[in-house]
């Protein structure tokens, strides 16, 4: 008769691996999520903020404020508050998601996550509560366009440590991009109102969500079931 291998050692070891494997396979998942939720966010958010912009004839870019449109009556202030509700909360997802787990590693990964998950909040505060509820407003966009800049300079010096110099650069351009606009608003007042400063801003924290949630995809393979 053939004798059964019942080593308790192998045993152990096959639940081991199952478990190492189930572990990868859910932490593949939540950073295809998390990097999905990056490519989707700037989408969602600029296609509600232009047809908020198309449905209010009356708005000026130079005058205006991008906030501006979301104590409009009709479709126009719903429409930017939900992008902006709805791309805050996809860009809370990447950062819990995605980032976290891709800097499961790096401390300073994390922090840099940290402060991109309070920059999604407060995206998503923006759109909550709009212009109506001051000084709530104000202080949610003043965090957002701060906490912006700054958790991209962070995840910069992730990026660097962990030998991924190339979109480490490419963070720290993206960073100074989405700082610049106000730093020369500041400096030299090139425009009356802020909506041109907000758009080109949230256009570069944009472009580097994608770009990154893009090679995140790209180096992630599709998670495998388990037998």
């Amino acid at each position: 008769n053939q004798i059964t291998n019942t080593n308790p050692k192998n045993k152990e070891k096959q639940t081991y691996q199952r478990k190492t494997t189930l572990t990868q396979q859910r932490s593949t998942a939540k950073l295809r999520l998390g990097a999905s939720s990056a490519i989707i966010a700037p989408i969602l958010a600029f296609t509600c903020i232009i047809a908020a912009v198309t449905s209010y004839p009356a708005f000026s870019w130079t005058n205006n404020a991008l906030s501006d449109l979301g104590i409009i009556a009709g479709i126009t202030g719903p429409l930017f508050n939900f992008g902006l509700f709805g791309s805050g909360l996809l860009a809370f997802n990447f950062a819990v998601f995605g980032l976290l787990t891709y800097f499961k590693k790096s401390w300073v990964g994390k922090i840099g996550a940290a402060l991109f998950a309070a920059t999604s909040l407060a995206l998503m505060a923006i759109g909550i509560f709009n212009e109506s509820f001051s000084p709530t407003h104000y202080i949610a966009s003043v965090a957002f366009f701060t906490l912006a800049p700054i958790s991209l300079f962070a995840i910069t010096c992730a990026l660097w440590l962990t030998h991924k110099h190339a979109m480490a650069a490419f963070t720290a351009i993206m960073g100074i991009a989405a700082a610049l606009p106000w730093l020369l608003l500041f400096a030299f007042n090139y425009v009356p109102g802020v909506a041109i400063p907000e758009f080109t801003s949230g256009m570069a924290i944009s472009v580097w969500a994608v770009m990154l949630g893009y090679k995140m995809l790209k180096e992630t393979p599709q998670p495998k079931l388990s037998p």
